[in-house]
């Protein structure tokens, strides 16, 4: 379980993780880990889904720390919620808390930069392999919540 995220973020020992989590892989994504039952996850949803539509260009994701405890446990996640910032397959940022003001800033700073780079890729034809991995990852997390 641990090495296909590993695989998909760059993170683990594996030679293929390495191989794979490379400056090709570019893009921002937003890894929100949050519990059913948390109330500060519950209050940040509709912040949550107001930055996903203001930040076009980031991938947004929500893992539920009790269905896939694995991939939290992965991610070092010990309070909820917490939201990862991955860029180009690499975690480069963390929110822990409902700190609204704070993940939007940190949003804004490294949104900057990932927009520059999407435009940078978008001309070298890269933005097809961008979207493959997006897709790719939204499918894989379906497959593990579905044969839980």
């Amino acid at each position: 379980m641990g090495s296909i995220f590993s695989f998909l973020f760059g993170g683990g020992n594996s030679a293929a993780a390495g191989e794979y989590a490379s400056d090709d892989i570019s893009g921002f994504m937003v890894v929100d880990f949050a519990a059913s039952w948390c109330g500060p996850c519950k209050l940040m949803e509709p912040a949550v889904c107001a930055m996903a539509a203001k930040f076009a260009d980031v991938q947004f994701t929500k893992i539920d720390v009790d269905k896939l405890p694995e991939v939290a446990q992965e991610f070092g996640v010990q309070a909820m919620p917490t939201f990862v910032l991955v860029k180009r397959g690499k975690e480069v940022d963390r929110v822990v808390g409902a700190k609204k003001d704070e993940l939007e800033k940190r949003l804004q700073s490294t949104g900057k930069m990932s927009l520059k780079r999407r435009l940078h890729d978008m001309k070298h034809g890269e933005a097809p392999t961008l979207l493959l991995l997006n897709f790719v990852i939204i499918i894989i997390i379906i497959i593990i919540i579905c044969t839980r």
